[in-house]
């Protein structure tokens, strides 16, 4: 459930902000994605035209009643002495085409199966790095905020200090600048994490404005490594698992089934059935058995067997196209992932002493024990080392969900 308020986040969180849980924000994903939803009764739309596949033909009822006797002069003469004709006809399916055809329709069902799943497959990972993307921005954007205060209480001073004549204009200007570069940084950030917002409302289904909180397991994602895995095994995950490559191989056996269909409607279908004519044959109350063939002499059905054959070809050279693909983008995945893995293990990520330092470098500058420059040079050194920290993060993280969605499995997870 999503959890309204503040806490592993932020001290104190707008009222409007909710802390979202990846596990969580998945659950609501898979729940209500139009998309999804949408998808779903493609499923169900296709897997309708097995049964339609395997129904019989309707019968067939034929009435005929003579319109005038001009014997009886009656009009719609139903007597014995008018003439009625009725006729029924059933036609059966030779060759299996029912059969056939049940089979087509749940290879298209089954194309349309893992289509979906594809799709979820592809929304997940928007989903799942739009919300790391989030996390992170959001941490850049409070060393933003954190340095703005900070900054905006020196100016305070020294803009007191100037009007009093004891600092240089230059300085003052200095520091405003300063201060308006990193307002318009964080501004270009918060149009930035907007978007995201935007996207992830979309994904959730949420109509109304939310502002979302990520909430995340740095240890799970401190601990995300490639141990134990090859990328030619997670290739070969890819190509046994991918749902992608499932429909491509449904979609073979779709057209191998067709093949196999338009064979069987090569076979013309038998027509059986059943004449009774009261008064106009030969006899009075004529009853007769009727059967009836199409002669295939001219239409053997040869045109649509050559297309569903050039159509199985077509789709095993697209199967072949999207294996060759799903491999490629597994190893291009696995190169990515192991080298941001690499660089962020060389990286060293702990920023106490940096935040240690620039309370001092405060107290120093206030002390005029720093030139501007030096105090402006630490400030940028800072802001440019966590800032670099948390994109390096946000992009390792971002690796390993490109290789999740390349090997077609959640195979590395942080929650």
């Amino acid at each position: 459930m999503l959890v309204h308020g503040s806490g592993l986040v932020q001290a104190a969180a707008p009222l409007d902000t909710v802390r979202l849980l990846l596990p969580e924000a998945e659950q609501r994903f898979v729940e209500r994605n139009l998309s999804l939803v949408a998808q779903r009764y493609n499923v169900s739309a296709a897997e309708a035209q097995i049964l339609q596949a395997r129904l019989w033909d309707n019968p067939t009822v034929y009435l005929e009643q003579n319109t005038y006797n001009p014997q009886t002069g009656r009009v719609l003469d139903v007597t014995r002495s008018g003439n009625s004709i009725v006729q029924v006809q059933q036609l059966f399916a030779l060759a299996g085409r029912r059969r056939a055809a049940a089979n087509v329709a749940r290879q298209n069902a089954l194309v349309e199966q893992f289509t979906f799943e594809d799709l979820l497959r592809t929304l997940r990972y928007q989903l799942r790095t739009t919300f790391y993307d989030l996390h992170f921005q959001q941490r850049t954007l409070g060393l933003y905020d954190e340095e703005i205060r900070s900054l905006l209480r020196t100016v305070g001073q020294y803009q007191s200090q100037y009007d009093k004549g004891n600092v240089a204009l230059k300085e003052v200007i200095r520091l405003k600048a300063f201060l308006f570069q990193l307002e318009n940084e964080r501004q270009s950030l918060r149009a930035t994490m907007a978007a995201a917002q935007a996207d992830l409302r979309v994904l959730l289904h949420d109509e109304g404005a939310t502002v979302y909180r990520p909430v995340v397991n740095d240890a799970g994602l401190r601990g995300l490594s490639l141990a134990g895995y090859s990328a030619a095994q997670l290739a070969d995950s890819a190509q046994a698992g991918r749902a992608d490559l499932k429909a491509r191989q449904a979609a073979v056996e779709q057209q191998t089934q067709n093949v196999r269909l338009q064979r069987a409607l090569a076979t013309p279908d038998l027509a059986l059935g059943y004449a009774y004519d009261r008064a106009g044959n030969y006899i009075q109350n004529y009853n007769a058995l009727t059967v009836g063939m199409a002669v295939p002499l001219f239409n053997r059905n040869q045109g649509n067997i050559r297309t569903a054959q050039a159509l199985v070809q077509g789709s095993q050279a697209e199967l072949g196209q999207q294996v060759l693909l799903a491999r490629s983008q597994v190893a291009q995945a696995y190169e990515l992932a192991d080298q941001a893995d690499r660089l962020y293990q060389r990286t060293d990520r702990d920023t106490e002493a940096f935040e240690r330092l620039m309370t001092g470098i405060e107290q120093s500058y206030a002390k005029r024990n720093l030139t501007i420059v030096e105090f402006l040079d630490f400030y940028e050194s800072y802001k440019t080392n966590v800032v670099q920290l948390n994109q390096l993060r946000a992009a390792r993280v971002r690796a390993f969900e490109q290789l999740n969605f390349a090997v077609g499995r959640f195979l590395f997870r942080a929650e």
